[in-house]
């Protein structure tokens, strides 16, 4: 691994035999208010930039884990395929540069094993396709089986009306089940050190993920835990469709994860990739240890 860091200057992190790397999907701007759902402005602008607009800097670390029998990316980005409105409209800050990021660890796209989006949101699962040279979306994993949630793939073929903002029918242009598209439903063993969860609560198929290794462990809540910020139970972000269940999962996880001193990886933080848990000395308040800083991609 250190090789392979020392060549890339990409965010790295060891979990037992499992390497973890975070990958440039860009970087958007949202309004930093629903980002923070019922928190007010006077608490959550405390910890993060917020400009004249009211939009914060939103980046989509997409992570590749590198197991000892599988290389596996963990969401997508926000990918190549965005029209010029919807560049303006997302405020898009920096591109999508996953396909550079892999070539600077020796690696192509093709040579990706598992994709596992933990949901169907255009910022995650923008880089399941991507733009060939006619202009048409095509998976950008060629040879790796995607895994979807069954409640998820359902809304993708069914979106409703609000799914359907944010579920783009060109991100999933190429997806077949029985080829290179698995669907499960909920707990799904994808290699011994790697398991994948249904979480709900932001989608209804929304789903984590854990890494255990060595004695080591990590977990990815996807966008119940979308940055160091929200690690509060109440800290919820107004698109999740299921706020409650979003609450209901945090409480029952985050302390579980705090006694284990797990990583917890982080897709929209700014500022940091991932943190260590641990539990608020005489509280039962969950905060970082220990960090991993975000490097320049």
């Amino acid at each position: 691994m250190d090789n392979l860091q020392s060549k890339s200057n990409l965010p790295t992190l060891k979990i037992g035999e499992v390497e973890i790397f975070w990958l440039d999907g860009g970087r958007i701007r949202l309004d930093g208010g629903p980002m923070f759902g019922p928190v007010p402005k006077i608490l959550w602008s405390k910890k993060v930039e917020v400009g004249e607009d009211n939009c914060i800097a939103i980046d989509n670390s997409a992570m590749l884990l590198i197991t000892p029998s599988a290389k596996i990316i963990i969401d997508s980005g926000i990918g190549n395929k965005m029209t010029a409105k919807q560049q303006e409209h997302f405020h898009v800050q920096r591109p999508w540069r996953i396909p550079e990021n892999l070539s600077r660890l020796g690696l192509s796209t093709d040579d990706i094993d598992l994709v596992i989006p933990t949901h169907a949101d255009f910022d995650h699962a923008g880089g399941l396709t991507r733009h060939n040279h006619a202009g048409k979306p095509v998976p950008t994993f060629a040879q790796a089986r995607h895994i979807f949630q069954k409640k998820e793939w359902l809304v993708v073929k069914n979106p409703d009306r609000r799914s359907a903002s944010s579920y783009w029918p060109e991100n999933f242009a190429g997806l077949d089940e029985g080829r290179n598209l698995k669907i499960i439903d909920g707990d799904f063993q994808i290699t011994p050190e790697v398991k994948i969860f249904l979480t709900g609560g932001h989608t209804i198929g929304h789903q984590g993920l854990e890494i255990n290794s060595k004695g080591e462990s990590a977990a990815h809540l996807g966008d119940l835990l979308p940055s160091k910020n929200h690690l509060h139970p109440l800290w919820v972000i107004a698109y999740d469709d299921y706020p409650m269940e979003v609450i209901a999962v945090k409480e029952r996880l985050l302390p579980v994860y705090a006694r284990k001193q797990s990583w917890l990886l982080f897709y929209h933080d700014t500022e940091i990739c991932a943190g260590k848990a641990q539990l608020q000395e005489n509280k039962n308040d969950i905060t970082l240890g220990s960090t991993i800083s975000k490097s320049e991609y």
